[in-house]
C-alpha cells in the first residue's frame, strides 16, 4: 500500500493560512505545519487514497497563489509511520529548566527539568524556533527572581509558552491567538502537558474580542513587530503595576523601535536576549507611587 504526500515549502503565514483553509479535507487527508529552520516552513498533505492533484493545486493555488500551486510538489511512497518519522531528526530544545520534545524523548529528559511535549505533526511551531526559545529563556529568568499570579500568552501558536508559565507558576494562564485552528492544537496541548487546568484560551487579541483585562503580572508577545506596536497600549493597560512583558518575533534592527513603543507607554528595558538573529526583550512596569498626605 503506498501514500501520498504533497508538500510546499513557504514563510509561516502561508504555512497557517493553508493549514487552515485546508482543514475541510480532514476527511480524506492529514494536514501538518511545522517549521524548517528560522525562517522557512513546510507544509505537508497526506493523503489515504491517490489524490486529484489538479483540485488539490487548484484549492492552494485559491487560497496561497499561482506561485504556490505550481510549487507543491507530490511524492508518492511506501506505507510508514509518517509521525514517528518526521521526528527522527527533531532534536529536543533547552532553555533554563524547560525542554521542548517529542514523545520520541520523552524517556530521555534531564532530571529537574520541566518537559514541554509539542509533536510536528500536530501544530504551527515545535519550540525549535530562537523566538520561542527566547521567550522560554526570559520566563524562566523571571521565574528564579519571583512568582506571577496571572499571565497572558498573546499569539499562543502551539501553546508552549502557556505550558510553560502554567507548569512553572502553577497559576492561572490566559492565552490568545487570532488562528482558531491554533487555539484548538494548543488547548489539546495544554491537556497534554498536564496544564489544562491552568490555562484558557480564547480566540482573539489585545486590540479586538479579548475577554480579559486583567491586570496580568506578565504578558508574552510572541508576534511580529507590526502587531506589537499596535497593541502597546491595550497589552500595557492590562499589566498589573510592577508587572513584566516579554516581547519577540522581532529582528535586532527592530529593537529600537519595538523598546519605543511600549517606553512610550510607561515601561522600562531589563533585559534583551539575541538567539539566531531573533531579538526577545523583557520589559517592566514600575510600581505605582504611593500618594504623599495632604498637608
Amino acid at each position: 500500500m503506498t501514500t501520498t504526500i504533497a508538500r510546499l515549502d513557504c514563510d509561516e503565514p502561508t504555512a497557517r493560512r493553508l493549514a487552515t483553509a485546508l482543514g475541510e479535507l480532514s476527511g480524506e487527508a492529514a494536514i501538518a505545519a511545522f517549521e524548517r529552520d528560522h525562517d522557512r516552513w513546510t507544509l505537508e498533505i497526506t493523503f489515504d487514497a491517490v489524490p486529484d492533484e489538479a483540485a488539490v493545486r487548484a484549492m492552494v493555488g485559491e487560497h496561497a497563489g499561482p506561485q504556490a500551486a505550481a510549487a507543491l510538489q507530490f511524492d508518492t511512497i511506501e506505507e510508514r509511520d509518517w509521525v514517528a518519522a518526521s521526528l527522527e531528526g527533531l532534536s529536543t530544545v533547552g532553555a533554563g529548566r524547560f525542554t521542548v520534545h517529542g514523545a520520541h524523548h520523552r524517556a530521555a529528559l534531564p532530571a529537574n527539568t520541566i518537559g514541554i511535549e509539542i509533536e510536528a505533526a500536530l501544530a504551527f511551531g515545535t519550540g525549535h524556533h530562537g523566538t520561542t526559545r527566547g521567550c522560554l529563556l526570559a520566563i524562566d529568568r523571571l521565574a528564579k527572581r519571583r512568582s506571577f499570579g496571572r499571565v497572558l500568552d498573546v499569539g499562543t501558536g502551539t501553546g508552549v509558552l502557556a505550558i510553560a508559565a502554567a507548569r512553572r507558576f502553577r497559576k492561572n494562564v490566559f492565552a490568545s491567538d487570532i488562528d482558531p485552528v491554533a487555539v484548538k492544537v494548543a488547548r489539546g496541548n495544554a491537556v497534554h502537558n498536564r496544564a489544562g487546568a491552568f490555562v484558557t484560551f480564547a480566540v482573539g487579541d489585545a486590540r479586538r474580542a479579548l475577554p480579559w483585562r486583567g491586570p496580568f503580572d506578565l504578558i508574552v508577545a510572541n508576534i511580529l513587530l507590526g502587531p506589537l506596536t499596535r497593541m502597546a497600549r491595550p497589552l500595557v493597560q492590562r499589566l498589573a503595576p510592577g508587572g513584566h512583558v516579554i516581547l519577540s518575533g522581532l529582528m535586532p534592527d527592530q529593537a529600537n523601535a519595538a523598546r519605543a513603543a511600549y517606553a512610550a507607554q510607561g515601561l522600562v528595558l531589563e533585559h534583551y536576549e539575541i538567539l539566531e538573529n531573533w531579538l526577545t526583550l523583557t520589559m517592566r512596569r514600575g510600581r505605582v507611587a504611593a500618594r504623599r498626605p495632604r498637608p
